[in-house]
């Protein structure tokens, strides 16, 4: 279990560094564009990332991950 919270957390930051090198102006926007979005907005699109996260996390596990 701890090496697949490993994994996720290692792919999220690859993931996430890949857009800071490769794309910084896109984060700008794309924070501009979460500031105009009401809070209950951003915590609705949140928790919808968790249970995708988690449904992706339980396919790999499934899988044999």
């Amino acid at each position: 279990m701890i090496e697949t919270a490993l994994l996720a957390i290692g792919l999220v930051l690859i993931v996430e560094g890949l857009v800071y090198a490769l794309a910084p102006s896109l984060i700008d926007q794309l924070l501009i564009a979460l500031s105009a979005l009401p809070a209950e907005t951003r915590r609705l699109l949140g928790l919808i990332a968790i249970v995708i996260g988690l449904l992706f996390v339980w396919a790999a596990k499934t899988l044999g991950a």
